[in-house]
């Protein structure tokens, strides 16, 4: 496993121990059922168009306040996938294989799980391009909504269900 090291002026991250197996986690992530239940925050829900889990595998969502009208959220693809413990997807280029400029903010999302005495180390590293867009994201309130997300995650996978 190649991992990136973690540079504050480019990088956001999220850390959480998750009280749940990683295997539940990683369902979560990759069965589309799943995925639509924590995606995005409440109270908006997500409908997932794709989600091919492999290298070069789309990854489409899209979301509503309403249930009925649905706008585009994720449009990229899948980096690396190594089974059960680690994701990594971006928005940079879209689920055709095309170039992107994704509003409000290009990324690169490193998803980790480990094994820790109380389940799981929950990790979501995200990256931008330069420190601009790192700080615009962090503006837009990344930590309250990747928060939101990440604890609905674990509610979800912490519950069994």
């Amino acid at each position: 496993m190649i991992q990136r090291p973690f540079d504050p002026a480019l990088d956001l991250s999220i850390e959480r121990i998750i009280h749940a197996p990683a295997a539940r986690i990683w369902r979560a992530w990759t069965e589309p059922e799943q995925l639509e239940r924590w995606w995005v925050p409440s109270p908006a829900i997500a409908r997932v168009d794709v989600l091919d889990v492999r290298a070069g595998g789309g990854f489409v969502t899209r979301m509503s306040d309403d249930g009925e009208h649905f706008i585009p959220h994720t449009d990229g693809i899948f980096l690396v996938v190594e089974a059960g413990t680690r994701l990594v997807f971006t928005n940079a280029i879209s689920s055709a294989w095309r170039p992107a400029a994704p509003a409000p903010v290009s990324m690169t999302a490193e998803i980790v799980l480990a094994e820790h005495p109380e389940g799981t180390e929950y990790r979501a590293i995200v990256r931008h391009g330069d420190a601009a867009a790192r700080d615009l994201h962090e503006e837009l309130g990344f930590h309250e909504g990747w928060g939101a997300v990440t604890a609905a995650l674990a509610a979800l996978v912490e519950t069994g269900v």
